[in-house]
Parts: structure tokens; sequence; C-alpha cells
């Protein structure tokens, strides 16, 4: 049973730059114990709520008109966030609006009249086989603990998998004898993804000769797969930092992350003739419409099968 809501005093006009704030934090609360959003999930409303605070200053949020909206809107763009930036901002804001409307705080949801316009969607940077192969035997013998790096970047690519995803991955979810690990996805949503045979020789590398002392710096024993040097998990950040430095090593753009791995796990499978529902699956993606877009990037794949089945080619 949902527990009862308790209702917000309205904001007093008088210190509208701290009412904002503490909407905000009624509304993360409402995310997090309600929604029951993931911890990344909310984080990311959290930085797009506190944006559109900072430029609403001290303005009273219920005198607000669709123009204003508008207005914040623009100087998303022109701050030139990228697409799917802009488009998550106004998710937030909507989701805002319709929590505050719960409330009792708005009569009507404005943001909603921002209307659901198709941003043009950027398509994914990749890296070629060959960068790939090059940018997974970035790591050597000198670097601190290449091992475990090699084991990140080969688990990146070898299952797709996001980088909160390998932060939270523990060692009892990874089965090597069988080729697989499970994956703990967005909404707690759970995967398999296979891992291939570079992979777990990367992996296990990683586990006889450098996992060991790494988790006797911590106090327990951690159940993470990948450890920092303090016996921590890994972290999100850290792989970021990580995959920064390798691709800035090999010579690759500096805008490759973690993600550019994923882009490139998609893109390298429907190339070598992977159905488009099967690696909708691979990555955990809700809708097959999120995975379409690698049909953009695999243009050559789409004029071979053309070029193969169309009787006029």
């Amino acid at each position: 049973m949902a527990r009862a809501r308790r209702k917000l005093v309205p904001p007093q006009p008088k210190a509208r730059g701290d009412s904002t704030q503490r909407l905000a934090a009624a509304f993360l609360d409402y995310l997090r114990g309600e929604c029951r959003l993931a911890d990344n999930s909310v984080a990311a409303y959290q930085r797009d709520i506190t944006r559109f605070g900072h430029w609403l200053g001290d303005r009273d949020i219920p005198k607000l008109k669709i123009a204003d909206l508008s207005d914040y809107a623009a100087t998303l763009h022109e701050r030139k966030l990228a697409p799917a930036s802009i488009a998550r901002h106004i998710v937030a804001l909507r989701m805002f609006f319709r929590y505050l409307q719960l409330e009792g705080l708005l009569k009507d949801n404005l943001a909603e009249l921002l209307g659901s316009q198709k941003l043009w969607q950027r398509v994914p940077e990749i890296l070629t086989p060959q960068m790939v192969d090059k940018f997974l035997r970035a790591p050597q013998t000198y670097d601190a603990y290449w091992r475990r790096d090699r084991a990140m970047l080969e688990l990146l690519y070898a299952t797709g998998c996001r980088a909160s995803e390998l932060s939270n991955l523990r060692t009892n979810d990874v089965h090597l004898a069988e080729g697989y690990c499970l994956c703990h996805g967005k909404g707690n949503k759970q995967r398999l993804a296979r891992i291939g045979r570079p992979a777990k020789e990367a992996v296990q590398d990683y586990l006889d000769h450098e996992r060991a002392h790494l988790s006797t710096v911590a106090a327990t024993s951690p159940p993470w797969l990948l450890l920092s040097r303090s016996g921590k998990r890994l972290r999100r950040e850290a792989i970021w930092e990580l995959v920064k430095k390798y691709a800035l090593r090999i010579g690759a753009p500096e805008s490759i992350s973690p993600h550019t791995m994923r882009h490139s796990f998609a893109t390298h499978l429907l190339a070598g003739g992977a159905d488009l529902r099967q690696v909708q699956e691979m990555l955990g993606h809700a809708s097959i419409a999120t995975t379409q877009i690698y049909t953009h990037v695999d243009q050559s794949r789409l004029k071979k099968v053309h070029d193969r089945f169309h009787p006029r080619a």
C-alpha cells in the first residue's frame, strides 16, 4: 500500500529561493520513496532541477508563464547541450511540476505545454574494430593496476554494460566458466550478458594476480568485482577517468567515454549480422526505438542486405 503523502505547506513569498530548494528536496524524496527510482536516476533529476533553480532565481514558480518556460528551454539550447540532455531537462521539469500539482501547489502543469518535441538525435560515436583492439591493449605493465584496467575495458566491450552497471558488478555475478555475467541495469532490471574468451581471460588474470591484493586493503571483504586502490568499489566516475586516460594514450578522440564502448558493441553486433531485437535484449533497452539508432550508424550492413535481397539492387 502506498504511504499517504504529506501535503507541503505552500511556499511563502519572502524566501522563494529557499522555498524552491525545499520543494526540490521534497521532490527528490518523492522520486526515491514513492517512485522508487534508482540512485543514478534521482541524481540526474537533481542536477536538472538544480539547473532550473539557478535559472529561476527569486521568481515564484506559481507565477511563471509558458513564455518563461520557453525562455528556459532556449537557454538550454544556448548552452550547447546535447539534444538528449535538453530532452531530459524538459522531462525533469514536467515531472517536477506534476509533483507540485499533486501537492496542490500548482493548478496547471505549464511544463506539459513545452511539448514532446522530436529533437534531432545525434548519431553515437563509435570505434572501428581495429581501434577497439588498440584500445583494449592500452593498459601496460607499467600502469599501477593494468590487469584490472584491462579487465574493465574488455568487459565494457564484451558485454555492452554501462559504466554504472560495471561498477556495481559483484564477483558472484560473474560466471567465467559458463561465459556470462549478471548485470543490474536501470530500475534494478537484471539481464544476462555474454563474456567472450578475451574478456574471460582478462578477468581471470585480474582475479588471480591483482584483486586479492586490492581487497586486503579494505576493512571487510568487498563483494565488488572491480576494486579501487583503497579496496572499495571502483566508482562510475573512476571508470570514466580511466577510459579517458587510455583513449588519450592511443590517440583516440577526447570525446571517447565508456558509453562509446557500448555504442561500438551494439554497432559491431549489427555489422556482424545480429538481429535488432537481439541487440535490444543485450543492451537492456526497454524499447526497440532506443536501439534503432544503431541502424543509422551501420549503413554498410543495410547496403549489403539491400544488395543481397532486393530484386533490383
